[in-house]
């Protein structure tokens, strides 16, 4: 696995750009994307534009305006820092798809017939149609093109979802070649035939910029709450003033300003970037790197999770999973002899059949002239004197051999064919000695972390490019609810789609340049680390463990940051209506003494009072952000119990601490004869 680098140095390589963004965010356009942030932005100018003509003629209520201006702007600028610095974690999807694409070197060939020798390397960014490439075993194909040269096998997963290596050569319908897929053994020459910005990594750098993610319905109903207070106390202030004209007392407009940013819900407005900041912290402590804090959000409320097979749920390459004894050989001599066939086969099909004979106990030593697998032959083995042993394809051994299986192992190849496994045969001489059953293997632990997810009210979808057959044997044994088979990327994205539009949560799972624009539309986008640099970049959550089952403490994660936000935007309403019934008394006990007797916290003048209520406003914000940081944890409990929690702790919290924090300030003002 990858080193990263700590949270707390990324914070600190982010914070000199994220301060400097706190002033480009002041842009009217930029402010305008948070309605509370943008009124106290209004609020702060037209403060500071009452504030100079004050000074000149009242130079103590223009130092206290000048006061209540500064602090605003604080306000504003805390919010634009943490959204900047939540800013910083994502990226450019489809430009960082364009830059992993030129940093892939490749082979370049002056004609059809020049020497591998002659081979030039050059970034594949350069590309053009027409050109001859060299790939060999382990390179990957950096662009469209046809087989002109050469027999190779070729990992596909990445495009198709296929976990099964095809065999590609020149001529027939088997020559095409898809940019993004590896060679797996031999070597190839190939003639590019995509024009730029025509080839398949273009295409899905098409569909991830037309993926859009919508808002949560969390952040739906939060925004229009906060809009909704911001109305009402709108309304309660621009009535003070003929209400206090009434009254025959003056309250100056920049009080008046004041008085309506202290009361609108700038708690929360200003704390929700540091809650999503706080959600990628902990995912980075779960092996998560996260990118963006509205898709852990998003994560608590998921109902749908797409999971591609092939590398996510099952480990990627086809693996040995048994063996099969022909009649009159013993399961160990079958072992010893797959074994000793298959050591000269670096192909992963082959190295899982060498780990699987050691498992059951083989202990066959490299003897005699070793034969490497080849796609041509699809075979390997090894040769001991006379006799040949050979391990391959069933149709590869019957023809070396010459001869057909007994009935018993004829049985399992169709059996294993029929579950959408490979069969290979074992060979010795003209005898077949038995059966290897390939099979996409499944990562242990998944079925049992796919009932949780149940449990937890999310429907697994499994999304492959295998076969309906094949599709359904691995659906059965991994435990998911549903699958898609045959799917193609626009298959994919069509499936999320249909589920957002019928007011579902979804998030996708993914490893391969397929899966791209699905997991860029998905409302959770989590690819594997193993998986190809489109599919990371993508995503909005890369799993560096490449567990599918992760999702869950993603889940966990994004249940905390909810829990966390509906808390502190309890906290956020009580405080306003606490600076309501705290400033008000304060500020019109002049006219009417009898308000002398609300006036509880004998705040010192209506001066001290706005102002303190300011100070308040903003250095609650920054009181806050431990708790926004830490999060408030997740236990599974009824809507009823958690709004109780709330109500108790967050909402009764969130009324006493105005009253003690803007009398402490005040204190303070008149100590430093401030007020």
């Amino acid at each position: 696995m990858s080193r990263h680098p700590r949270p707390e140095a990324r914070l600190a390589t982010l914070a000199p750009a994220a301060l400097r963004q706190s002033f480009v965010k002041l842009d009217p356009r930029s402010l305008s994307r948070n309605p509370v942030i943008f009124t106290t932005a209004v609020v702060a100018g037209l403060t500071t534009v009452l504030a100079l003509p004050a000074l000149a003629t009242d130079l103590s209520r223009g130092l206290t305006a000048l006061h209540i201006s500064a602090w605003l702007w604080i306000a504003v600028l805390f919010a634009n820092f943490a959204e900047a610095l939540a800013e910083g974690r994502g990226r450019a999807r489809a430009d960082s798809l364009r830059a992993s694409r030129s940093e892939t070197p490749v082979k370049l060939l002056a004609s059809a017939e020049a020497a591998p020798a002659s081979a030039t390397l050059v970034p594949s960014a350069g590309l053009r149609k027409g050109q001859i490439l060299l790939v060999e075993a382990g390179d990957l194909i950096p662009a469209d093109a046809e087989v002109i040269r050469g027999v190779a096998s070729v990992d596909e997963s990445a495009i198709t979802g296929e976990s099964a290596p095809v065999i590609r050569e020149s001529g027939g319908d088997r020559s095409s070649v898809t940019g993004g897929t590896r060679i797996v053994s031999d070597s190839l020459v190939l003639r590019v035939t995509a024009d730029p910005g025509r080839s398949f990594l273009d295409r899905m750098i098409a569909l991830v910029e037309g993926a859009e993610r919508k808002k949560t319905p969390n952040e739906i109903a939060l925004n229009i709450l906060l809009a909704g207070l911001t109305l009402i106390f709108l309304i309660v202030v621009v009535t003070l003033e003929p209400f206090a004209r009434f009254s025959g007392a003056t309250i100056p407009v920049v009080f008046l300003a004041a008085l309506f940013v202290t009361l609108i819900p700038t708690t929360i407005g200003g704390l929700l970037s540091a809650i999503g900041i706080a959600g990628m912290d902990r995912l980075v402590k779960a092996n998560v790197i996260a990118k963006s804090g509205r898709a852990v959000e998003a994560a608590g409320d998921v109902d749908t999770l797409l999971l591609d097979k092939t590398g996510t749920i099952t480990f990627g390459n086809r693996m040995a999973d048994r063996f099969v004894p022909a009649e009159g050989v013993s399961l160990r001599e079958l072992a010893d002899r797959a074994m000793l066939a298959s050591l000269a086969d670096e192909t992963p099909e082959g190295k899982s059949i060498v780990e699987l004979a050691r498992a059951q106990g083989a202990t066959a030593v490299p003897e005699g002239q070793a034969v490497a697998f080849s796609a041509q032959t699809r075979l390997s083995g090894v040769d001991l004197g006379e006799v040949a042993l050979r391990k391959g394809a069933v149709d590869a051994v019957l023809r070396h051999t010459g001869r057909v299986p007994d009935a018993r192992v004829a049985a399992e190849v169709e059996a294993i064919a029929r579950s959408g496994g490979t069969p290979l045969l074992v060979s010795e001489g003209n005898r077949i000695l038995g059966a290897i059953h390939l099979k996409d293997v499944v990562k242990p632990g998944v079925r049992a972390r796919f009932a949780d997810l149940r449990r937890m009210g999310i429907r697994t979808v499994m999304i492959t490019g295998d076969n309906p057959l094949t599709a359904a044997a691995i659906a059965a044994e991994a435990g998911v609810d549903d699958f898609l088979a045959e799917a193609t990327p626009e298959m994919k994205l069509d499936y999320i789609r249909r589920e957002q539009a019928q007011g579902r949560m979804v998030a996708m799972c993914g490893d391969g340049s397929n899966d791209a624009p699905a997991l860029a539309q998905a409302d959770v986008g989590v690819a594997m680390n193993s998986g190809t640099p489109a599919a990371k970049e993508a995503a909005n959550l890369i799993d560096l463990d490449s567990d599918p089952t992760k999702l869950i403490e993603v889940v966990m994660v994004g249940k905390e940051l909810l829990i966390s936000r509906g808390a502190l935007t309890t906290f956020s309403v009580a405080n306003d209506v606490a600076k309501y019934f705290a400033i008000l008394p304060a500020m019109f006990v002049a006219a009417y003494p009898g308000l002398q007797a609300l006036n509880i916290m004998r705040l010192a003048s209506p001066e001290s009072a706005i102002l303190s209520a300011v100070i308040f406003n903003a250095l609650v914000i920054v009181a806050l952000i431990p708790l926004a940081l830490r999060g408030v944890g997740y236990a599974p409990a009824s809507a009823a119990a958690l709004l109780r929690r709330n109500l108790t702790i967050y909402g009764l919290g969130g009324l006493v601490v105005p009253f003690v924090g803007i009398k402490i300030i005040d204190m303070g003002l008149v100590a430093l004869g401030l007020a």
